[in-house]
């Protein structure tokens, strides 16, 4: 079965953005491992937030990080969009996603990447349909923003799987959820 993988970037007090809804703080000069994750996943779960972030974003092709972008399925959740626009191929999902996601997680392919945003990611990890957390710890202190995870209800138990630390600081973490 596929995992759905919840892999960002999170500043050292657990903001996914500046109060601002800023990104400038992510550490963008080097890849991170992204190359390998990229490797590992055939599909792109976001929420529409997101997606209204990342739709008419131009890919350059001759950017190998980014030119791995076009090699994806790409699923947007949204109850309020009636169709998706923009550069990229995307697929609405609305209704109930949890069957869906259930169902999906069946189908045959590789990993599943929960891009965002904080609800849809909220969502998933109330249901138990996050198997994986590869969060990359910047180092960075931002003191207010959008937090990571926002009124989850109870205790999610972890398990560390891996870390890798970068020379900038950054810590990438990989946990499993158990």
């Amino acid at each position: 079965m596929r995992k759905v993988i919840l892999q960002l970037a999170v500043s050292l007090d657990s903001f996914i953005e500046g109060p601002k809804g800023e990104y400038d703080w992510c550490l963008t000069d080097q890849v991170y491992g992204m190359s390998d994750f990229f490797k590992q996943v055939d599909t792109i779960f976001l929420a529409r937030k997101s997606y209204d972030m990342m739709k008419d974003m131009p890919v350059d092709h001759n950017d190998p990080f980014m030119a791995q972008f076009a090699g994806v399925s790409q699923y947007v959740f949204s109850n309020t969009l009636a169709e998706l626009s923009g550069t990229g191929s995307y697929q609405l999902v609305s209704g109930d996603i949890i069957p869906w996601t259930k169902d999906y997680k069946k189908t045959p392919g590789k990993d599943i990447w929960l891009f965002g945003g904080a609800g849809l990611t909220t969502t998933f990890m109330e249901h138990r349909l996050v198997d994986e957390l590869a969060l990359a710890v910047h180092p960075v202190l931002l003191g207010s923003g959008k937090p990571l995870f926002q009124n989850l209800t109870g205790r999610i138990k972890l398990k560390l799987l891996s870390t890798n630390e970068y020379d900038t600081g950054l810590v990438r973490m990989k946990s499993g959820v158990k």
